[in-house]
């Protein structure tokens, strides 16, 4: 699209309004947006026409390209509901480092998308909107917390946009939606502006990244996004980098231990593996040394240590909490209260497990795994059959939540469909700020994978 409005073959007003009718289309089943900006959008869109036709400035990589931005993020003069109705009153008085950096690159911000309240769940539904469906199947789930984000940009009302992901809100939506999203390296890109505010603890497990249809679109939305910020405390001066492929080894991973993962899914990452060999690269098993308690671990910062801050919020008001927030909460309400000692200590193993985790990726600086246990599932199912055993959504989740606990970044490339038609995607993990070269296997599985049919017009 990019390309095409730069050549002038692609108005932007006409491609901005094209998706816009796209939106007033489908959303009536998606439920994907919180806010359609139609009005902006299209003011946008003749300034960049203006742009082009004048030649007057320089036009950014995405100069005309319609984006979408998940309702974590601040819009200068929006509301950031997160999902909330205890967020009504809320008026972003700035743009996000994340909305500031599309518009810088050129691009045309349609609105905002769904997610559960306070981003706490694997689905997206609230009282603000209620419930997202997957594009796939409206019977199904589109996940979460990104779960708008990614129904939008998989229904084609949307060519990309930006996520959150602190145990696996960008990579279990676009696994369950059939498109690409990537989980960077805590400060890769900034998530000043993005509400819960990432910083510690939480921002020791959550991220802000770009999900779109294709690893390619990714890559240039990355390089949009990337970039050191002052008002991200974990925003780390890394500049875009040419990656290596020389010696590249990947390690594969076929599930998380001894948890199954569904064999359709266990099928896929094989196929991507077969891909990954006769694209050169050696493929070998691995099975990760000291990362057993690793899920465990995750769920310590993401569940037992905010669950009595949110109870506490919403005390007195617990009609106006929704259960896409309280799920998780109560259940952690059910454990130990966490100590002094116990969070310094958890710190400690988790510094020494990434420790040692890293020293194996010096072998392996690619993983190929499954990115969940299951495909999309229906809409507040818990438990999965899998093989001769059954699965719950803790299990199901374990091979993603690891790389949120140790700040690992991670991709989910779609590589094909269950026999129910729902996407399967496939996971490749790496170092830190190792993007650049997850990108590039990607964006190569995806070029030997070949394209992939859209959401039919019939679940649509």
């Amino acid at each position: 699209m990019a390309a095409l409005v730069r050549g002038r073959k692609l108005s932007p007003v006409e491609l901005t309004q094209t998706h816009l009718d796209r939106i007033a289309q489908v959303n009536p089943l998606l439920n994907a947006f919180v806010s359609v900006e139609a009005e902006t959008a299209l003011a946008a869109a003749k300034a960049a026409e203006r742009a082009v036709t004048t030649k007057s400035a320089p036009l950014g990589p995405l100069h005309g390209v319609p984006v979408t931005v998940k309702d974590s993020f601040d819009i200068a003069g929006l509301p950031t509901l997160c999902g909330s109705r205890f967020r009504r009153d809320h008026r972003a008085a700035r743009d996000s480092a994340a909305a500031a950096r599309f518009r810088s690159a050129g691009a045309i911000i349609l609105g905002k998308t769904n997610c559960p309240e306070f981003l706490s769940n694997y689905e997206s539904d609230n009282f603000i909107v209620g419930r997202t469906n997957n594009p796939w199947n409206l019977d199904y789930t589109s996940g979460g917390s990104s779960g708008g984000e990614s129904a939008a940009i998989s229904a084609h009302c949307s060519a990309g946009g930006i996520g959150s992901d602190g145990g696996g809100s960008i990579r279990i939506p676009a696994h369950f939606c059939g498109i690409a999203g990537l989980k960077p390296t805590p400060g890769r890109v900034s998530a000043a502006g993005h509400f819960p505010k990432i910083s510690h603890p939480g921002g020791l497990l959550g991220v802000a990244g770009p999900m779109a249809r294709s690893v390619e679109d990714l890559r240039i939305l990355f390089g949009a996004l990337s970039g050191y910020d002052t008002d991200d405390p974990f925003s780390a001066p890394v500049p875009l980098r040419a990656p290596s492929l020389d010696g590249l080894r990947i390690g594969l991973m076929e599930q998380f231990y001894k948890v199954p993962v569904h064999p359709e899914i266990r099928e896929t990452v094989a196929r991507a593996a077969r891909a990954l060999e006769q694209l050169g690269f050696p493929v070998d098993p691995f099975e990760p040394k000291g990362l057993e308690r690793a899920p465990n671990l995750w769920w310590f910062f993401f569940g037992q240590l905010p669950a009595r801050f949110t109870k506490r919020l919403i005390l007195g008001c617990e009609e106006d909490a929704h259960w896409s927030s309280t799920e998780f909460m109560e259940a952690a309400l059910n454990e130990a209260e966490p100590t002094v000692e116990h969070l310094l200590t958890n710190l400690a193993v988790r510094d020494k497990m990434r420790a040692g985790f890293l020293r194996q990726l010096e072998r392996y600086p690619v993983l190929l795994l499954p990115p969940c246990g299951v495909t999309a599932f229906r809409h507040r199912e818990r438990r999965w059959p899998v093989g001769e055993k059954s699965i719950g959504l803790f299990e199901a989740m374990m091979p993603a939540t690891p790389f949120n606990l140790l700040g690992l970044p991670g991709l989910v490339v779609p590589y094909g469909f269950s026999n129910a038609g729902l996407p399967i995607g496939i996971q490749l993990a790496g170092a830190p700020y190792s993007e650049e070269l997850l990108l590039e296997v990607g964006a190569r599985l995806e070029a030997a994978r070949g394209p992939l049919p859209s959401p039919p017009s019939h679940a649509l």
